[in-house]
């Protein structure tokens, strides 16, 4: 299995190969992160010998803090909740997302078929070392020196089908584009969609008044991904019927004659009645005499009630493409927009919005649609207020709803989400965004009550419940081999079964487990 380290000196050799490094340069660095006393500081060797001489951004890095402590997953019983065990468990990561991605690589590598992030590029909830918070504006070199090694954990994560999503707004995304150029590469972008977030000019502006954000759009692989397109609108589906009873189903009549005239399609044709017909002047018919006689065989012709119309080809609704390819142009007609996004956070908590700026479900249950699959799993590590996890529930359910052409109905998808949130304090959250806004967004649209039991909020009024389960996880931390709490060491404290994995029948197991993937133990077991 590969390690980060591994990851980051075979893209050293990838810039070789792209005549992006000097090969002697290449050896030193390869060299150093061999080196390195853990993941996060060969990771930031890498981005230090980073040029971007593929892109020709360039911006002053600002790397994370360094600690010799041990970060890994804590259960929070108390925010954490199950009703169905026949329903999904999801997560929610609550603590810094460079420490979140990091314990997920454990479990998730290659493993994760959708992102969607919308980083702070308004507001800034980038942590400590950038020493900012949500109400201040953010530096584009902070923004940029922020994402960049949470984007090579998130291109770990991914599966080779697996594609990522950002939302950026005017300002910054050509800066954002090229960064995801240089760490997902050129050819691996799919699109930059354009959505059309509000519905109302602010008339107070000088010049322009901005009514769209963009959202990128990255493979892994482009090579091995697949677009499910959109689902056929419901108006296109109602044009097809069924006037003659056709065991196949539904269909739509197609003109049969074409133009300009080909003088080896044109030939009579006797309808049902007698009637002989020809095809219109300048035209011929769309087939050949033996392809249509073909198609009389199989009940692919059409002459009206009465067996005396001109013929019509039938087009079957059960062999058309029940899907649509999507268009860069989303509108708020088809997507929400971000005041609606508003009033259904409202819905849920009531008073004051706790979150500004959140994003519509429809808009991100789209997203989620065009690359997953019914089982797949999606990560947002920058959840924000929940919507992407209130999305994904929203898709599931859908599915159970549409069915199939005869109307059989379709089990609820079962797709997972993992959210990944800081705890930021603002003066409308002050126990913090994931505990104030997140955690309990999820507790309401999933059980139908708060924390505390009651259901007076006005979405439920009108919603259904979803159900499934809730994990919460929040990032602890410990020193090499300190004793956090009545003489437990790191290997007593971090829980493998947050991880995927049974429980561990011998400490030299758990003790071999822990120091292959957690920073900064396999140093101290040298010494």
């Amino acid at each position: 299995m590969s390690t980060i380290k591994d990851e980051l000196i075979g893209e050293l050799q990838r810039r070789v190969a792209d005549k992006i490094l000097e090969p002697t340069n290449a050896e030193l660095l390869t060299k150093l992160i061999n080196n390195a006393d853990s993941d996060n500081e060969a990771m930031m060797i890498a981005e230090l010998g980073t040029t971007y001489k593929r892109t020709g951004l360039h911006f002053d890095k600002r790397l994370e803090k360094m600690t010799e402590d041990i970060h890994y997953f804590r259960k929070n019983e108390s925010l954490s909740f199950h009703t169905d065990d026949n329903k999904p468990t999801h997560k929610l990561i609550i603590g810094d997302n460079y420490e979140a991605l990091q314990n997920l690589l454990i479990q998730y590598k290659s493993k994760i078929d959708v992102i969607y992030i919308d980083p702070p590029y308004g507001k800034d909830s980038m942590g400590e070392f950038a020493e900012t918070n949500y109400q201040n504006a953010i530096t584009r070199d902070n923004l940029l020196s922020m994402l960049y090694p949470r984007l090579k954990l998130a291109k770990m994560l991914l599966s080779d089908s697996g594609v990522i999503f950002c939302s950026i707004d005017d300002k910054n995304q050509a800066y954002v584009k090229c960064l995801f150029d240089e760490v997902f590469g050129e050819s691996n972008f799919i699109a930059t969609i354009i959505w059309e977030r509000a519905y109302a000019p602010v008339n107070l502006k000088k010049h322009f008044s901005e009514s769209h954000d963009y959202i990128l759009c990255f493979a892994k692989k482009i090579s091995d991904c697949t677009c499910n397109g959109l689902p056929r609108s419901t108006d296109a589906n109602e044009r097809y019927s069924n006037p003659d009873n056709d065991t196949r189903g539904s269909w739509k009549s197609s003109d049969m004659s074409v133009g300009p005239r080909v003088e080896s399609n044109v030939y009579p044709i006797i309808t049902p009645s007698g009637r002989v017909v020809y095809p219109p002047s300048g035209r011929s018919w769309r087939v050949s005499k033996e392809k249509f006689d073909e198609l009389i065989k199989d009940n692919r012709i059409y002459f009206g009630e009465d067996g005396n119309n001109v013929p019509a080809g039938k087009r079957f609704l059960s062999e058309v493409k029940q899907s649509v390819t999507p268009m860069t142009i989303w509108k708020y007609s088809e997507v929400g927009h971000s005041q609606d996004a508003t009033k259904i956070l409202l819905s849920i908590f009531g008073g004051e919005a706790k979150f500004q700026y959140p994003k519509s479900v429809p808009l991100i249950s789209r997203l989620v649609s065009l690359y997953s699959k019914p089982d797949s799993i999606i990560l947002d590590f920058f959840s924000g207020s929940g919507t992407t996890g209130h999305a994904v529930l929203d898709l599931n359910r859908s599915e159970a709803k549409e069915g199939d052409l005869l109307n059989e109905k379709s089990p609820e998808g079962n797709r997972i989400f993992i959210l990944c949130q800081l705890n930021e304090k603002t003066d409308t959250t002050p126990n913090g965004i994931a505990y104030d806004v997140t955690s309990k967004r999820l507790k309401r649209i999933m059980t139908g009550e708060c924390y505390d039991g009651s259901k007076d909020f006005e979405w439920i009024k009108k919603n259904k419940p979803y159900g499934g389960n809730l994990d919460v996880y929040e990032i602890d931390s410990i020193a090499n081999f300190a004793i956090k709490e009545e003489g437990k060491t790191p290997f007593d404290v971090i829980d493998e079964t947050l991880y995927g994995k049974e429980k561990f029948q011998t400490l030299k197991d758990k003790i071999e487990w822990v120091c292959q993937n957690f920073a900064n133990t396999q140093k101290k077991l040298e010494e």
